[in-house]
């Protein structure tokens, strides 16, 4: 790659010389556009932020006092010697793909990504491009997800039947995301969704900024398991089998996330039921991803870089692997929430 290339790859974050700014950094710099929220993508230290208007609430909320500022989906936005925009990626609700071009050269960074419309964050958008940096998290084709209606029916199923059991069900998920994607997915005729203080927190940002979500209450030290019978609890998977959750007494846990698609992940997890779904994209959406942008190079980031790596290769791509420190997916997700926050 040209060090005069529009982006380049620094022991910061990914960096546009011409508009003297980084995308989703991970060291302290002056200037911060963000794709997402989530940690690994959005980090405390930058002296400004630029980020989608849907984005920022949970970046305040986790991040505190900062200086950003919001920009809608689509508005071109010149900085310096770039212009750039900001398009739907379909991960969370507010995540975006960056688009970045100076001097009629296209280039665009993904972040994480999902091709599937999950009724709640905004749908994938395909943008056209010279070069685009993509994740390849699941970039493998055992990778494949099911219809997210079958993945909602047999999540029922399994509730239900720790329900009839007088057992509570605890269910795994990223506070941001995921969980409200499940919650959408779960039927409240079985019984009440209760809420670790990190989702339900993070469900608030979200209500507060327009998002229609089912009604669930937070899980906290005043509650008494007992007054809820047949409950689900949504925590993040950090907080499964901890001192709080046993509070709750018999239960069933389970785990929702791409990785479940591995047996050998499940067996190691000794939860009991793994549902497999995820906020990123599958073998065949980071294919079809690609395809849509006409790009020809390819930057391949966080996962299973150097295989998804040799098979662009071999299929015609000029592609080629660069390291970053995003974390995609991980089954061990802290809670997320800012210091001081129950």
């Amino acid at each position: 790659m040209s060090k005069d290339a529009v982006l380049t790859f620094t022991d910061k974050g990914i960096y546009c010389a011409a508009g003297d700014f980084y995308i989703d950094p991970w060291r302290p710099v002056a200037r911060a556009l963000i794709t997402h929220g989530h940690a690994d993508h959005a980090r405390w230290g930058m002296g400004s932020y630029l980020a989608t208007h849907a984005a920022l609430p949970v970046m305040r909320h986790r991040l505190g006092d900062i200086t950003a500022e919001g920009i809608d989906f689509g508005e071109v936005r010149q900085i310096g010697g770039a212009q750039v925009s900001f398009h739907p990626a379909g991960h969370v609700p507010g995540s975006a793909q960056i688009r970045v071009e100076v001097g009629g050269e296209v280039w665009v960074a993904s972040g994480d990504y999902k091709i599937v419309d999950d009724g709640l964050s905004e749908a994938f958008e395909p943008v056209r491009c010279h070069h685009f940096i993509t994740e390849s998290t699941f970039g493998l084709p055992v990778f494949r997800w099911a219809d997210q209606r079958d993945v909602a029916a047999a999540l029922n199923e399994w509730w239900a039947g720790c329900a009839a059991q007088g057992k509570t069900a605890f269910l795994g998920a990223y506070a941001l995301g995921k969980a409200q994607r499940l919650m959408a997915m779960l039927d409240p005729a079985i019984g009440p969704i209760l809420t670790h203080g990190a989702v339900e927190h993070t469900n608030r940002v979200l209500r507060d900024q327009g998002l229609t979500l089912p009604d669930t209450t937070l899980a906290n030290a005043e509650l008494s398991p007992k007054d809820h019978p047949r409950a689900l609890v949504l925590a993040p998977p950090s907080a499964l089998g901890s001192k709080w959750a046993k509070t709750f007494g018999p239960q069933e846990t389970a785990f929702a996330s791409g990785w479940m698609a591995l047996r050998g992940v499940r067996r190691r997890r000794a939860g009991d039921r793994g549902f497999v779904i995820s906020d990123h994209a599958d073998w065949h959406g980071l294919l079809w991803a690609i395809k849509e942008t006409g790009a020809e190079n390819i930057y391949v980031t966080h996962g299973y870089t150097d295989v998804f790596t040799r098979y662009l290769q071999d299929e015609g791509w000029n592609a080629q692997v660069v390291p970053t420190q995003f974390e995609g997916e991980t089954l061990d997700a802290s809670t997320d929430e800012p210091e001081g926050a129950t």
